[in-house]
């Protein structure tokens, strides 16, 4: 495989590699032997720089480079801790786009001009990430929206980058010993899926209605709606909701606020989101979890959510009731059901630092124990010791350890710990009377019905068989032919055995009988035995030693 001439593929393999020497990988710049492409003027010295300084570089390099480094924030195989938390906090503002720009994609999007579709249009944007803006906007009938709006020629500068990035990820892991290890293309498939489905804006209002239909039964949080005939691939327009971030709530504002109620709810919202429904939010920082007027927790930017399978939800109620209890052999065991052991896995390794890790949680109070933490450091130990875990687990992690953050920002008492272990009951009758839905029990009965219709055929034959005594029970133990085989030299062996011996024998009582035909001067016929006895003896040795398995 060798890397792409185009003239934009080399600039990133550039960033890419002034990015790995800065902090401490020249080697794999000299393996994928970037090093022509660099100008050594430019190339940064620093030995150790701080993790700060990697979020800062990648935001210099651009919308895909950041979404990249959201996804590393949540691989603590990968990266140590402070880089993680550097990354968490990755700021996705940059400069917007112009007024026009918006108008012109607004109407290429629509099929309709800007002043016909909407009563109103602020032209200065609420909010600008690397992948579009926002503002706010009014319907004709009144409605107050908001309206995303894709950045002019995103898609196609992300494809670029993707290209390039997936050229080193390749030659990475076919030429490196780290890439072999972390299978960065692998990596790097899963974030490029992530990232083709945020750039399509109809995805994300899915999500928003599907999250709305979810958390219906909670009063205190709020879901804001799409509005389906005014969104497309690059536009999304959805309910204008007003509120404060989190971490902006002034002490004033707390005093109104039931701090510890919102706190609760917003948490068992999120376990029936993972452990019931199997579909959550995936990326609630302060910046996407508002406070509105009226008392109520917002959720807002749904382009980034996880989906869980029923099984792998069972493992994972199981893994953070384990945890947040402190049993490191039940979270060792249940890490073990959702991992992917890999050839270089350590098993008694990974459960002496898993024991390690509970264990350093003990000194602790319970309520001080960080779920989300614990969860992220297992992450990291799991990629140590060659067990590969889910995707979905590592953000659980990052989501679990935002929750605690927002929680202890409405209430500093809350303990998310106690939490689990409240709601665990709850989930479990959720996740009952999810099973006992009508499509569930309707496919049920007809198994039964299938069952039940086949089953006078299917013993009329077995009784057939069982009257003209042609049962037959088949034990596929082991090998039978084999095992005959094995006999059968055991006998031979014993056999010849046998037979030499008792040539030894007879040789060597003839050797006493006196007569006139000698040999060498013993009694000839007592000699040939011994010598018959000596070939069979090495002869069977021979066959032992060559043949024998």
């Amino acid at each position: 495989m060798g890397l792409s001439l185009k003239p934009q593929h080399l600039k990133r393999y550039k960033d890419v590699a002034l990015l790995l020497i800065k902090y401490g990988r020249r080697d794999l710049v000299n393996v994928a032997g970037l090093d022509p492409a660099l100008d050594e003027e430019s190339a940064p010295v620093a030995a150790d720089p701080a993790a700060a300084e990697l979020a800062d570089d990648l935001e210099r390099m651009g919308p895909t480079f950041i979404k990249l480094g959201q996804l590393l924030s949540t691989r603590p195989d990968i990266l140590p801790p402070p880089y993680l938390h550097a990354l968490a906090r990755l700021q996705d503002r940059v400069e917007p786009f112009s007024f026009g720009e918006v108008e012109r994609i607004v109407a290429a999007e629509l099929g309709v001009r800007l002043s016909k579709a909407f009563s109103e249009f602020e032209a200065s944007p609420v909010a600008a990430a690397s992948l579009g803006q926002v503002h706010r906007a009014a319907m004709r009938d009144g409605r107050r929206v908001a309206v995303k709006v894709q950045r002019p020629d995103i898609r196609e500068r992300v494809a670029e980058d993707l290209e390039a990035l997936a050229d080193i990820a390749e030659f990475l892991d076919e030429h490196t010993e780290m890439g072999q290890r972390y299978e960065f293309g692998r990596i790097l498939e899963e974030f490029r899926r992530s990232l083709l489905r945020e750039l399509d804006y109809r995805q994300e209002a899915q999500n928003l209605t599907l999250l709305r239909r979810n958390l219906s039964g909670f009063e205190t949080i709020v879901v804001p709606a799409p509005i389906d005939d005014y969104t497309t691939s690059r536009v999304l327009t959805m309910e204008y909701i007003s509120g404060t971030k989190i971490t902006s709530l002034s002490q004033v504002a707390r005093l109104d606020l039931d701090g510890a109620g919102l706190a609760e709810d917003l948490f068992r919202a999120y376990l029936r989101q993972i452990l019931v429904d199997g579909f959550f939010h995936a990326d609630p920082h302060p910046g996407n979890v508002f406070v509105t007027a009226a008392g109520q927790i917002a959720l807002i930017d749904l382009g980034m959510v996880a989906r869980i399978t029923p099984r792998m939800q069972e493992h994972l109620l199981q893994l953070l009731l384990a945890i947040s209890e402190g049993r490191s052999d039940d979270a060792v065991t249940f890490a073990l059901k959702l991992g992917e052991a890999r050839e270089r896995f350590d098993e008694p390794e990974f459960a002496r630092r898993v024991a390690d890790l509970v264990g350093r949680h003990q000194d602790v109070e319970l309520r001080h124990i960080q779920v989300g933490k614990a969860v992220l450091e297992l992450g990291r130990v799991a990629g140590d010791v060659g067990l590969r875990l889910p995707t979905e687990l590592t953000m659980l992690g990052k989501t679990l350890l935002n929750l605690d953050q927002i929680g202890e920002a409405l209430d500093p008492k809350f303990d998310p710990n106690a939490s689990i272990r409240r709601n665990a009951a709850e989930i479990m009758r959720a996740r009952l009377l999810k099973s006992a839905s009508p499509g569930n029990l309707f496919s049920s009965i007809l198994e039964v019905k299938e069952f039940v219709e086949r089953l006078p055929g299917r013993v009329n034959k077995i009784l057939d068989v069982v009257a003209s005594n042609q049962l037959q029970v088949k034990v596929d133990a082991i090998d039978e032919t084999r095992l005959m085989t094995g006999f059968q030299k055991v006998a031979n062996r014993i056999t010849m055995g046998l037979v030499l011996a008792a040539l030894i024998v007879g040789a060597a009582m003839l050797v006493r009988v006196e007569t006139s035909f000698r040999i060498l001067g013993y009694p000839g016929l007592a000699l040939i035995l011994f010598l018959l006895a000596a070939g069979g003896g090495i002869a069977l040795l021979l066959t032992i030693l060559l043949k024998d398995e």
